[in-house]
């Protein structure tokens, strides 16, 4: 049997002009490539290294040594795949003797705007040492912009009785800085029974502030709120630390012609889940709306 996948047809203008020749040729690669279907029933286009997720292409990353964040061991080829409903799904699973991770990045360039994930399974309850990241992220702009990072987090940072699961926040907020920077992250109160089913997280930034909103189900905006968090230009400028070398002070970081949209699963420190147990996640989606 041969299978390959196919990228729902992009439905923004500004995927024009960022590059659709580029999804399109990556569309075909998988319309053409044949491939058995894996014992697991994983689709993913495997000679490309990369998927096609929300009618996005994403690169998948994968390391043999352990990287940020972390720093782990992210693996490409067995912890991350679409499956035949278009679902993303991610894991964290213990394979060749080491406990593995999985990151995305897509391809498209992105930068102010509306970020949307909808996440389709249950988050309610991490272990201790899981993180799940919905973010932006540059490699190119550390110095004028600490790396243009906007994050949605959901994690309990070891404390396993925490039930404040979700972090919004815009870096930096500490790095390698003496005294993290308080006022740059935020932990709602929400009903954390809220993630056990379906649930849709976002945050919208602009040049003046950024604003991040969750909601029950898969609509954005939907009925039903659950959590949000507002950061405008009124704040404190503050520095990055990394490696002994600093940024220039930064209230909103902007986004640098390199900045996209990234969704990761790892674990703290590196360390093994403290239940010794694989996590998984499955996201229903992923949407850029720019500004």
């Amino acid at each position: 049997m041969k299978d390959s996948i196919i990228p729902r047809p992009a439905r923004k203008n500004w995927l024009l002009n960022a590059g659709i020749a580029g999804l399109i040729a990556l569309a075909a690669v998988g319309a053409s490539c044949e491939q058995s279907d894996p014992p697991t029933g994983k689709h993913v286009i495997k000679d490309s290294g990369d998927l096609v997720f929300s009618g996005y292409g994403w690169k998948i990353k994968s390391s043999t040594t352990p990287v940020g964040p972390g720093p782990c061991y992210f693996n490409g080829d067995s912890c991350v795949w679409v499956d035949k409903q278009g679902r993303l799904h991610m894991q964290i699973a213990y394979i060749n003797g080491k406990w593995q991770t999985s990151e995305i990045i897509n391809t498209a360039n992105t930068g102010y705007g509306t970020y949307i994930f909808t996440v389709d399974s249950d988050i309610s309850n991490f272990n201790d040492r899981v993180v799940l990241g919905l973010f932006t992220w540059d490699n190119n702009t550390f110095i004028e912009q600490g790396n243009s990072e906007v994050d949605i987090e959901f994690a309990k940072w070891f404390k396993a009785s925490d039930t404040l699961m979700l972090t919004t926040s815009v870096q930096p907020v500490s790095f390698e800085n003496s005294t993290p920077y308080a006022e740059r992250t935020y932990k709602p109160l929400m009903q954390v029974s809220k993630l056990k089913k379906t649930s849709t997280h976002a945050f919208k930034w602009t040049p003046d502030e950024i604003t991040w909103a969750s909601y029950a189900g898969d609509q954005y905006p939907g009925t039903e709120q659950i959590a949000s968090w507002r950061f405008d230009k009124s704040n404190q400028s503050r520095v990055k630390i990394e490696g002994g070398i600093s940024s220039k002070p930064i209230v909103i970081p902007k986004p640098g012609a390199t900045t996209n949209a990234r969704i990761n699963l790892w674990l703290l420190n590196g360390l093994p889940p403290s239940d010794n147990k694989p996590v998984e996640v499955i996201l229903k989606s992923f949407e850029f709306i720019p500004q």
